[in-house]
């Protein structure tokens, strides 16, 4: 068992949560308290009616996600959102969010994680976002048909269908780019031609996206956002049962997104 303000402590500092520049309504931190104890936590990506259910059912009494309660601002808590609150509440669950802050940490960001995952090794930062940049890149040799079937093989582990621009025969990745979750958007692109980077990774991003990487000459995969984002909160699940000895479960609950 371990005390709830320790536990917040911890992901405060570890995160650098009052640091890492976020949208006003990512609210990082904790953002429901329960009675001051953790005995149990579950990590999902997204605070939802399904993650508060599976939460309970796992005996959880904190629930650490990606993205938050707050997520499209301020809203009346009426119909779904009074219920899933006050299922949260009745049951002691407090949730902690954590939006860029995880995506940008060096080891358990999801960027990170899923650059390892691919078989890939950063050396530079992607994707600025204030006076941050939220991905990775990194210089490779690898043939892009083989790193597309190890995408494919991770979207397709959380229910999504990879979606990418054409692969030439031969082509391949000598320098790839990443950003989870909506990293495709015309700055991203820009940036990617700018750093000489020939492959670009991301979870989704609006169709214009991938007629001017076609135009460009440059590969975008579209692995899927809810996909690309798992990594980071099983990795905080996994360090805080580690350091608090408190068990923890990964709630996987697809969007198909």
């Amino acid at each position: 068992m371990a005390r709830l303000d320790e536990v917040v402590a911890f992901l405060d500092s570890e995160l650098r949560t009052g640091e890492v520049p976020d949208y006003d309504a990512a609210l990082n931190g904790l953002q429901l308290a329960n009675a001051g104890e953790v005995t149990r936590v579950a990590a999902a990506v997204d605070f939802s009616s399904r993650a508060v259910s599976a939460a309970i059912r796992e005996r959880a009494d904190l629930l650490v996600v990606h993205h938050g309660m707050f997520w499209s601002g301020a809203q009346p808590i009426v119909g779904t959102v009074y219920e899933r609150l006050r299922a949260a509440m009745d049951a002691g669950l407090a949730v902690y969010a954590s939006h860029l802050p995880l995506d940008v940490h060096p080891t358990l960001g999801n960027n990170a994680l899923l650059a390892r995952a691919l078989g890939l090794t950063p050396d530079a930062g992607f994707g600025r976002y204030r006076d941050i940049t939220v991905g990775v890149s990194g210089a490779s040799d690898v043939a892009t048909a083989e790193l597309m079937d190890r995408i494919r093989t991770i979207s397709a582990r959380h229910g999504t269908a990879l979606v990418a621009t054409p692969v030439g025969p031969g082509r391949r990745t000598r320098r790839w780019a990443m950003v989870s979750g909506a990293g495709a958007s015309s700055a991203t692109l820009t940036e990617a031609r700018e750093s000489g980077a020939d492959t670009l990774i991301v979870g989704e991003g609006p169709h214009h996206t991938a007629v001017a990487a076609m135009d460009s000459g440059l590969c975008i995969a579209y692995a899927g956002h809810y996909a690309t984002e798992t990594f980071g909160v099983e990795a905080l699940a996994k360090v805080l049962h580690e350091r608090f000895d408190t068990p923890g479960v990964f709630l996987d609950l697809p969007t198909g997104l």
